[in-house]
């Protein structure tokens, strides 16, 4: 049976069926809203993290990269293996198309990073790949972030270690936009940004108080109405 209150010439009649809908709306939207919250709450301490390792550059010595913070900036010295380069393909910068460049550095202790020299526009055509040829260096300081091998369905770290013979540590190091023989590196956090996870959920809280007016709307109705 429906619940009636009269406020002046109208009657309030909602009905089991619109609020049971309308209150289960309420719920789906707030319970969006407050996930895109913690969301924006997790990227805004991963950007943070990121803000915090640039604070000093940390020489690595005989640490391994896996063995400091991500997003640390670090310094390496190391040899560039111009020989064993590859380009990490559907990585976009500003909507364009293109890639990642990964040069593998060779420690004085025998360990291998790969290094990400940054990002290279497609050249239009899957046969014709750009130039990313590295002039020999005698041993380098190399500078940069550590970091996680971009997510992608293909390569991981294993398949790239089989691919060059040699095993790579667990993370890559990010060139420092400074550096030389690099390219566009607009280094950031991965995903959205804090605040587009933040307006989401407004939006979704936005949805559930709508849901809440049209419940309210279409449960007024004028004496004689069909309820």
């Amino acid at each position: 049976m429906p619940v009636r209150f009269s406020p002046g010439s109208r009657v309030f009649t909602p009905t089991w069926g619109l609020t049971a809908l309308l209150l289960a709306l309420c719920a789906t939207f707030v319970a969006l809203g407050r996930w895109q919250w913690q969301r924006g709450t997790a990227r805004q301490a991963e950007w943070d993290k990121f803000a915090r390792g640039a604070e000093k550059v940390l020489a690595l010595d005989a640490l391994g990269v896996g063995e400091v913070p991500r997003f640390q900036r670090v310094s390496v010295l190391g040899r560039f293996d111009s020989a064993h380069q590859f380009l990490l393909d559907n990585r976009t910068h500003e909507g364009r198309a293109g890639y990642e460049v990964l040069t593998p550095l060779q420690r004085p202790d025998g360990r291998v990073v790969l290094v990400d020299r940054g990002w290279v526009p497609f050249t239009g055509l899957r046969d014709r790949l750009p130039g990313v040829a590295l002039k020999a260096h005698d041993v380098v300081t190399v500078s940069g972030r550590v970091d996680e091998l971009p997510i992608t369905s293909y390569p991981a770290m294993g398949e790239l270690s089989a691919a060059i013979g040699r095993p790579l540590e667990p993370r890559i190091l990010l060139l420092d936009p400074q550096q030389p023989d690099g390219y566009v590196r607009d280094w950031r956090p991965p995903g959205l940004q804090p605040i587009r996870h933040w307006s989401y959920a407004v939006q979704w809280w936005c949805f559930a108080a709508l849901a809440l007016v049209l419940w309210v709307v279409l449960s007024v109705r004028r004496p004689g109405d069909n309820a």
